[in-house]
């Protein structure tokens, strides 16, 4: 299932598709290709490929395998491949697989990691 929520605007405020918006890619989902996005996604099923938006939060059911791109990233369920970002948090009950590149880097304790993390220079 797919949802997309729009934040509200005033009547005179300016059309700006994507700006701000999420995409939820539901638990029973799973996707096999690039996904693009200028607002934030939210995976909560399985992802197999390329991820670029401008936020991405993997859920504590969600698995993401490929190559992300995204200014932040939160992970709370299984990352496997390689991920360019600015803020890159790891959430107690995430587990990955990645080499990483970030500005800012949290790793709370629980997480599980094994891979390359290097800073953005």
């Amino acid at each position: 299932m797919f949802t997309k929520t729009e934040p509200m605007t005033s009547p005179n405020a300016p059309a700006r598709p994507g700006a701000n918006s999420k995409s939820v890619l539901a638990a029973d989902l799973r996707i096999v290709g690039e996904i693009t996005s200028s607002g934030q996604v939210e995976v909560m099923g399985e992802v197999e490929g390329n991820l670029v938006a401008k936020g991405l939060v993997i859920g504590a059911e969600g698995r993401v395998s490929g190559t992300v791109n995204s200014d932040i990233v939160e992970v709370k369920g299984v990352l496997n491949g390689s991920v360019k970002s600015q803020s890159f948090a790891l959430r107690s009950t995430a587990e990955v697989q990645a080499d990483v590149t970030y500005s800012t880097l949290t790793i709370e304790s629980g997480a599980q990691i094994e891979g390359k993390f290097a800073l953005n220079k």
